[in-house]
């Protein structure tokens, strides 16, 4: 197996533990996720995705891994961000208090309001270590990219 294919075995092993992990915070824990943490999970999703998808047609692999590499990028933006609204950097945006309501009937949606719990970005509901997740997740992130970088970079000299 060569060093390409090993990282991104290493890769699709970790974004499977990575969302076992927020999805056992979420639901086994009780810890409510914002919005913009729901955000962090898709290059998760979409490494594992990609990677599986590189596995099976065994060929773009360099083309899927450049996409890899722009939601690892994105991933680390949205988290950065998150952590500057945790630190008081940045304010909340509009994202941070969308309540996913389908709903157009006026009394439904007042109903729905009462009863929902809008999670603030700016609250840390879990930590690690200190850390919150958003911190954890930027420099996973940043770490990430740097492993897709070296492997499109290998790409070339196979």
């Amino acid at each position: 197996m060569n060093s390409n294919k090993l990282l991104l075995n290493g890769i699709l092993v970790f974004s499977i533990i990575s969302l076992s992990i927020a999805y056992f915070i979420q639901y086994a824990l009780d810890h409510k996720p914002c919005n913009l943490c729901i955000i962090e999970r898709f290059p998760y999703i979409a490494a594992i995705i990609l990677i599986s998808l590189t596995f099976i047609l065994n060929k773009y692999e360099k083309m899927i891994s450049s996409i890899i590499l722009v939601f690892f990028i994105f991933g680390a933006i949205v988290s950065f961000y998150h952590f500057g609204i945790e630190q008081g950097f940045f304010s909340e945006s509009l994202i941070c208090e969308l309540n996913n309501n389908n709903s157009l009937n006026k009394e439904e949606l007042l109903n729905q309001l009462k009863k929902a719990e809008i999670i603030s970005c700016k609250d840390v509901t879990f930590r690690f270590l200190g850390f919150s997740l958003a911190t954890i997740n930027t420099i996973i992130s940043l770490i990430l990219s740097g492993i897709m970088i070296k492997i499109i970079k290998n790409y070339g000299k196979n």
